[in-house]
């Protein structure tokens, strides 16, 4: 398949709201929230609170993981991740 002259084989830049991070790190930290005080609060659920707990510990140590890569890769560190920040495209605002 011959590209087009004048044509880019780049894929467009997704939108910023696409590439934020941090409303689904929020609604799942929220999600379990809701979930381990309901697991506390109703009785019938008392079998749902070392779950609960552990969601709560696998987010906050998830985020930490997260938050530890990205600052590894924005000061250039040989091992961190790559992608975990993105550029803005001053062109398309």
């Amino acid at each position: 398949m011959a590209s087009e002259p004048g044509k880019s084989l780049d894929p467009p830049m997704l939108p910023a709201a696409l590439l934020e991070v941090w409303p689904v790190i929020a609604v799942g930290a929220l999600a379990w929230l809701v979930a381990t005080v309901a697991a506390f609060v109703v009785p019938g659920l008392e079998t749902w609170r070392p779950l609960t707990l552990a969601g709560l510990g696998v987010c906050v140590l998830g985020t930490s993981i997260f938050l530890w890569q990205r600052r590894a890769a924005r000061r250039g560190a040989r091992g961190a991740q790559v992608g975990l920040h993105y550029q803005r495209d001053s062109n398309r605002e």
